[in-house]
C-alpha cells in the first residue's frame, strides 16, 4: 500500500511546473539557437538549476527544460536582458544561456 501511494505522490509531483514566470520574466524573449539578430547587445550568461530526478524518479525532460526556460528569463532582467538564447541542451538539471539586450520588434 505504501508503494502504491509513493507512486502515485511522485507520479503527481512529476506532471506540476515548480517554477512559476514572474511578470519581468514574461516580456523576456526566447531566441533560437542560430545567429542573433543584429542590433542585440550581450550581457552576459546566466546558469540555471532544476530539480531532474525526485528520489529514484526522473522527471519528464520537457517539463525540466520548460523549467530552465522559465529561470533564465526571469534571471535574464536582474543581467539586464530581454533576450535569452540557450548555449546548449540541459545536463542533469542544468542549462547555460547567453542574455542578450535587443531592440524591440
Amino acid at each position: 500500500m505504501r508503494v502504491l501511494l509513493l507512486s502515485a505522490l511522485i507520479a503527481a509531483t512529476a506532471a506540476c511546473t515548480w517554477v512559476p514566470i514572474e511578470s519581468s520574466g514574461k516580456a523576456v524573449r526566447v531566441l533560437p539557437a542560430g545567429p542573433v539578430a543584429p542590433g542585440c547587445v550581450a550581457k552576459g550568461e546566466i546558469e540555471v538549476t532544476v530539480k531532474s530526478k525526485v528520489g529514484f524518479y526522473n522527471r519528464n525532460p520537457l517539463r525540466v527544460q520548460e523549467e530552465l526556460e522559465t529561470l533564465a528569463r526571469n534571471e535574464a532582467t536582474s543581467a539586464g536582458a530581454n533576450a535569452v538564447q540557450a548555449l546548449g541542451l540541459p545536463a542533469d538539471g542544468s542549462q547555460r544561456y547567453s542574455a542578450w539586450q535587443c531592440p524591440p520588434r
